[in-house]
């Protein structure tokens, strides 16, 4: 085949049609994977693509088909684990049902935000957004969003008005405070996260409710803010207390903290202190000890929330769903 083109730039659809002897329809069925386009006309129009380097233009095809395949995300600014791996998990799953992603990042979750983040996706003509929501402002936020475009919170209050994809915190506390007293210690310490945030929230009252339930001592809780430093200044304290002999901590970054300055101070793990965190990071196995924690599964949380918008796009039907995905308790030396 002679290579054809109808111009200087970046190949065109009529440049296939004319490499492959059909016409523009033709082109365009085998992009869009329609049935009734023989095989041998399929696999010349295929040739002829290979051959010139040809790529769909996405804004073209928008205009053609009244539809853009692309969701909006709206992410906080944070380099946390928990936030990034959620953003990474609807990015793998909308590309695998063939969906674009466009995010917008915000600096906080409050109304102005979210609404101009929302905003500017839809301009861009998104035909769902997903809002990575894990604070208590969100509800605020999302309460008011303009209609006309499916919404759905990521790690969102289940009480919310927009559907929400969120992993059972409490029950994730819940299991590493109750696996924490099966070790026979009388009770548990807890080092949380930053209040605002729902998920330290439901951490807190998953370690609370666990306690109660056993009739164990509820002792105030410690705050950090997620990092391993504030983690390292609650072990510190925590390491003075002759009683805390079992600290369930909101996170693995701050848990890492807390190991450190057990270790610091001469404090056995888990002999003397049994620790448990919560995400399961990529390094947690390999803490010295390594990391009793409870595992997030992000990927599921992705596929999930983009599910409900593909549905919904499919349907036209904007409904309020709500997914609580169970986490896991994985096992390891620092609380065996």
């Amino acid at each position: 085949m002679a290579r054809a083109m109808s111009g200087r730039g970046r190949p065109s659809i009529a440049d296939v049609a004319s490499l492959a002897g059909v016409s523009h329809q033709t082109v365009s069925r085998v992009l869009n994977k329609h049935p009734s386009v023989r095989d041998l006309t399929r696999a010349r129009v295929l040739g002829a693509i290979d051959q010139l380097g040809y790529r769909p233009n996405p804004a073209a095809r928008a205009l053609a088909s009244g539809r853009s395949k692309t969701l909006g995300v709206v992410a906080l600014d944070t380099s946390l684990y928990g936030p990034v791996s959620t953003l990474l998990g609807i990015q793998q799953a909308a590309q695998q049902l063939g969906y674009f992603v466009s995010v917008v990042i915000v600096h906080s979750i409050d109304r102005q935000s979210v609404r101009d983040a929302v905003r500017r996706l839809t301009s861009q003509s998104v035909e769902g957004v997903a809002v990575i929501a894990p604070f208590s402002s969100a509800h605020d936020a999302l309460a008011f969003l303009p209609t006309g475009t499916p919404v759905v919170a990521v790690e969102g209050d289940p009480e919310g008005d927009v559907s929400v994809v969120t992993v059972d915190q409490v029950a994730g506390a819940r299991l590493a405070t109750q696996h924490l007293l099966a070790l026979g210690r009388g009770t548990v310490f807890h080092v949380a996260g930053p209040a605002e945030w729902l998920e330290a929230r439901a951490r807190t009252a998953g370690w609370r409710q666990a306690l109660v339930d056993a009739g164990a001592e509820v002792t105030p809780p410690m705050t950090g803010d997620w990092s391993a430093s504030s983690g390292y200044h609650a072990g510190q304290l925590l390491a003075q207390v002759p009683d805390a002999h079992a600290i369930f901590v909101a996170n693995d970054h701050m848990a890492l903290g807390v190991l450190r300055a057990l270790h610091d101070r001469g404090r056995r793990i888990p002999d003397d202190v049994a620790v448990a965190g919560f995400d399961d990071i990529p390094e947690s196995g390999y803490f010295i000890p390594p990391l009793t924690t409870v595992r997030q599964d992000f990927q599921h949380v992705g596929a999930a929330a983009v599910q409900i918008l593909v549905d919904q796009l499919a349907d036209g039907h904007w409904r309020h769903e709500r997914v609580v995905i169970e986490p896991t308790l994985v096992c390891r030396a620092s609380a065996p």
